[in-house]
């Protein structure tokens, strides 16, 4: 059986939407079990025992979530090397662009020699003022149908030994 890891991280909601949307999407593969982990409760091992990952996170202060670097930070040295080649694809939920928090986490994923197998799905809200950027915040229908698409063509695509 092949098991796919959804790694999350959330502070109002938005990312936490999407990673659920995904392993939702990815939850009809047969062959495929899906782990939907908050990125405190992931670990090194998390990322050695997945054949893939979608990464959800929100960007803060242009960059990725402090929570999901942590992640990162606590588990890069010890998948250095080991992970190469596995398929990964990232959820962003950004205020006003979201590219910076892309960029920094697809550099991490270069580092593993990871393979992107889509876009990075950006999905902004908008939110500028202190109070809209603190807000608990609502995924629309068609960004949660694209990020439970990818989670469904992830599970499928290890199902079928195509990444």
């Amino acid at each position: 059986m092949k098991r796919l890891a959804i790694i999350w991280h959330s502070m109002t909601g938005g990312s936490k939407a999407l990673a659920e949307a995904a392993a939702s999407g990815a939850a009809n593969a047969s062959g495929v079990e899906t782990l939907l982990l908050h990125a405190d409760d992931a670990s090194p091992q998390t990322l050695l025992e997945a054949d893939g990952y979608i990464f959800a996170f929100p960007e803060n202060l242009a960059a990725i979530s402090g929570v999901m670097k942590a992640f990162f930070d606590r588990s890069y040295y010890s998948c250095l090397g080991q992970i190469e080649g596995r398929p990964y694809a990232l959820l962003v939920c950004a205020g006003s662009d979201g590219s910076n928090a892309v960029r920094q986490a697809e550099r991490i994923a270069t580092g593993w020699r990871l393979k992107r197998i889509a876009d990075s799905l950006i999905v902004c809200t908008h939110a500028q003022t202190p109070e809209e950027i603190l807000a608990p915040k609502t995924i629309s229908k068609a960004d949660l149908t694209m990020a439970g698409e990818l989670g469904a063509a992830m599970a499928e695509g290890l199902a079928l030994g195509v990444f």
